[in-house]
């Protein structure tokens, strides 16, 4: 494992910030998947019993998990944490007048940090869960990322979370191969590495499960044209700085047709990963319980709709 103060080996988190910065106006008219991603996980937040008295929504784009997450636990402190600043203000934007302005029990106001989850600006054990959708694929460490969330989770706490597994975009990654052999597609950890991860950083009965969401696009530029929107942009070390030229392009594009089903759509495979641990006691093993002693339900009952 790398220390957490170490520049990602694969990925760029300038370049990450940068991108998700440049997208935040526009990104909720583009997260079609990432709203479903995001009520899935949310689903199972509600599963649970307890009253956590301080959340944290890590990678909360646009605060839209973060609302819910305060709605459902009105006296916590619900903290949305995203490396990209234009997120949160558009989070802060969507809060409503209501909430910023009243909070406590009148509303629903939630506090908003920018920082990275490689090092999260909140003390050791200071959190009863964290609630993260969709951010820790674009972690090339995901063991140190874990690491840092079991710092500031007290024992006991639970970590819920999703991420996107190997097979996402493997129709795009596939076609740019074809075309030019570059990596152009961000590499995705499997359900299997993700659950060693999670043992390693101190999390205990892990729970995981994978769902595979396949969407339709008229063509490649469609595609592109929505990843780019919500801010998933290539953001590997070596990628190429300029312009894609117009002939790559069009190979790339080539090969892609060749993936067109029977309605003439061109399809784009999305592998969602969705994990679940609880923070292990410090030198010991975890348990059911929550830093208050609230007991919590079972993790193999945080299924899938």
């Amino acid at each position: 494992m790398k220390d957490a103060g170490e520049t990602p080996r694969f990925l760029d988190r300038r370049a990450i910030a940068r991108a998700f910065d440049r997208a935040s106006a526009g990104y909720d008219a583009a997260a079609a998947l990432q709203v479903e991603v995001r009520s899935e996980l949310l689903d199972r937040v509600e599963q649970l019993a307890g009253a956590p008295r301080v959340v944290l929504d890590a990678g909360a784009g646009t605060g839209h998990a973060t609302r819910s997450l305060k709605q459902r636990y009105p006296q916590a402190l619900v903290v949305a944490l995203d490396i990209a600043p234009g997120m949160l203000v558009q989070a802060g934007q969507r809060m409503g007048l209501r909430d910023r302005m009243l909070g406590g029990r009148f509303g629903h106001r939630f506090e908003r940090v920018a920082g990275d989850v490689y090092r999260l600006p909140l003390a050791d054990a200071s959190v009863q869960l964290v609630f993260s959708s969709l951010m820790l694929q674009w972690c090339d460490d995901l063991e140190a990322a874990l690491v840092e969330i079991r710092r500031v989770l007290a024992p006991g706490g639970l970590l819920l979370f999703s991420s996107f597994g190997p097979q996402t975009l493997q129709e795009l990654r596939s076609a740019w191969s074809a075309a030019d052999g570059a990596e152009h597609v961000n590499p995705f950890m499997d359900m299997h590495e993700v659950g060693t991860a999670m043992g390693r950083a101190g999390f205990t009965e892990p729970v995981l499960d994978v769902d595979r969401h396949v969407r339709h696009y008229s063509d490649t530029l469609q595609l592109m044209r929505e990843i780019k929107q919500i801010g998933a942009r290539n953001a590997l070390h070596g990628r190429s700085r300029g312009l894609t030229g117009r002939q790559r392009l069009a190979a790339m594009q080539a090969a892609y047709e060749t993936e067109r089903d029977a309605q003439g759509r061109l399809p784009a495979t999305w592998e969602v990963i969705y994990a679940a641990g609880f923070a292990a006691e410090r030198g010991g093993r975890g348990g059911g319980r929550g830093a208050g002693g609230e007991v919590v339900v079972p993790l193999s009952r945080l299924g899938r709709r």
